[in-house]
C-alpha cells in the first residue's frame, strides 16, 4: 500500500485541527473553505489538490508548492490567504448536493484514506450553518 495520494478535495487548519473537505465538483469545497477562513479564523492548507501522506498512523495533507496560499473564490478568482504548510488530517467532511442526504443523527462514520480511519460526517455545504457544524464537530474529534 502506498504512502502517499492525491485527493480532489480542500483542506483547512481550524483551532489546531485539519478538516478535509471532500466532495464532487461544484459541491462547496472552496466555498465553505472561504467562510471558514473568513469567519472562524481558519487557514487554507489547499485547494482543489490536496496531497496526502501518512507517517506512522497520522494523516497529513498539503499543497502543490506553487498553489500554497491559493483558493479559488467562484465569481471573483483566485485569491490569496494566510495558510500553514502542511496539516493533520482529523476530520474528513464529505459534501453533498442535497440537504435531506444528511442524517439527523448519523451513525458514527469513518473515511478510509492511506488504510487509515478517520472520522467523517456528511454535510450540505450550502447551508448557512455549515462552518458551525464543522466546529462542533471538531469538538468531538
Amino acid at each position: 500500500m502506498s504512502d502517499k495520494t492525491c485527493l480532489h478535495a480542500t483542506l483547512i487548519k481550524l483551532k489546531s485541527k485539519g478538516v478535509l473537505l471532500l466532495g464532487k465538483s461544484g459541491s462547496g469545497k472552496s466555498d465553505l473553505a472561504l467562510r471558514l477562513i473568513e469567519n472562524k479564523a481558519a487557514k487554507l492548507v489547499a485547494d482543489d489538490v490536496v496531497f496526502v501522506y501518512k507517517k506512522g498512523n497520522v494523516l497529513y495533507g498539503t499543497a502543490a508548492e506553487n498553489l500554497h496560499s491559493m483558493l479559488e473564490v467562484r465569481g471573483v478568482g483566485i485569491v490569496t490567504y494566510p495558510y500553514v504548510k502542511q496539516s493533520k488530517i482529523d476530520l474528513a467532511v464529505r459534501l453533498t448536493d442535497d440537504i435531506a442526504k444528511v442524517e439527523r443523527f448519523p451513525h458514527k462514520q469513518k473515511e478510509l484514506i492511506l488504510g487509515l480511519e478517520i472520522k467523517q460526517i456528511d454535510l450540505y455545504a450550502k447551508e448557512c450553518s455549515a462552518p458551525d457544524k464543522i466546529a462542533a464537530a471538531l469538538r468531538l474529534v
